[in-house]
């Protein structure tokens, strides 16, 4: 696959479900089950380069044309799932959300309000076709949100310190777990936040993440990548990047009714990610 641009967009991080084959309608599973059986797969730096290459006309396309027929493709045990991009709707979908993280006149010079309307205005046509669409991947750029970290145990966590043997691969650090296990840990984060709190932020995130697992097969895997995250921490943090343990202890101590061990698994969160968050305001 031709490399559309040699700049990476390196600061978003990936929840994405892979459904087994079995998952998904014919023909589109004969789609994926031929897809996967290619011998390369495009990574999520790929997508990230064919979405700056569509920026970069005058004026920008924000949403491609056509929908992507690429996937991530993961077997375990023998079993073969696939996770679609989906890049439309998530283009689409994301380009509701910028209007509350950029100022006014920066968007308009970025995506020109005419090229927004018209963008807008072809999500309604499409929504209208497609009521129950629902995306595989779910990114945030500078974060990774705290409830998506509900999902796993640190056990799950991999880390990856230096490039493969080809020198194509950075760093990485992922959790994957699967559906099952990540349904369960939903609900018993809830029941102790909801226990411990009224309401919040946190629990109004981890409802939603909830709510968007129970679309998919219960045969499922779930996963967090930091993507492109792992550019912005130095490699002394990211080995020390346990933020799965942190949460789940702080979960645990409210099921406990211990405010203070609650407290400082919390404290622990805000210090570490504070180096992502000073990076985006310098940027």
């Amino acid at each position: 696959m031709p490399e559309v641009s040699s700049v990476t967009v390196p600061y978003a991080a990936y929840l994405r479900v892979y459904e087994p084959l079995a998952a998904f309608p014919q023909p589109e599973r004969d789609h994926w089950e031929r897809y996967a059986k290619r011998e390369h797969h495009p990574s999520f730096q790929d997508e990230l380069r064919r979405s700056l290459a569509d920026l970069l006309p005058t004026p920008p396309v924000p949403v491609p044309v056509h929908e992507s027929d690429d996937a991530f493709v993961l077997e375990v045990e023998g079993v073969l799932c696939v996770c679609p991009w989906r890049t439309r709707l998530r283009s689409w979908q994301a380009l509701e959300e910028l209007p509350g993280q950029w100022p006014a006149p920066v968007l308009d010079a970025v995506l020109p309000p005419v090229v927004r309307r018209q963008a807008t205005g072809d999500y309604e046509r499409w929504l209208e076709r497609n009521p129950d669409a629902r995306p595989w991947i779910r990114t945030e750029t500078w974060q990774v949100p705290i409830n998506w970290f509900v999902l796993f145990s640190d056990e799950e966590r991999v880390y990856e310190a230096k490039p493969d043997a080809a020198g194509e691969d950075g760093p990485a650090l992922r959790y994957r777990t699967p559906m099952v296990q990540a349904r369960r840990r939903v609900a018993r984060g809830l029941r102790a936040l909801r226990d411990a709190v009224d309401e919040g932020p946190l629990i109004d995130g981890l409802v939603d993440v909830g709510r968007w697992l129970e679309e998919f097969h219960p045969r499922s895997y779930v996963e967090l990548d930091y993507g492109g995250l792992v550019y912005v921490l130095p490699p002394d943090l990211l080995d020390e990047d346990h933020s799965a343990a942190d949460v789940a202890e702080g979960i645990e101590a409210l099921r406990r009714g211990d405010a203070d061990g609650a407290s400082e698994a919390y404290a622990r969160l805000v210090e570490r990610w504070r180096a992502v968050r000073d990076r985006r305001q310098a940027n």
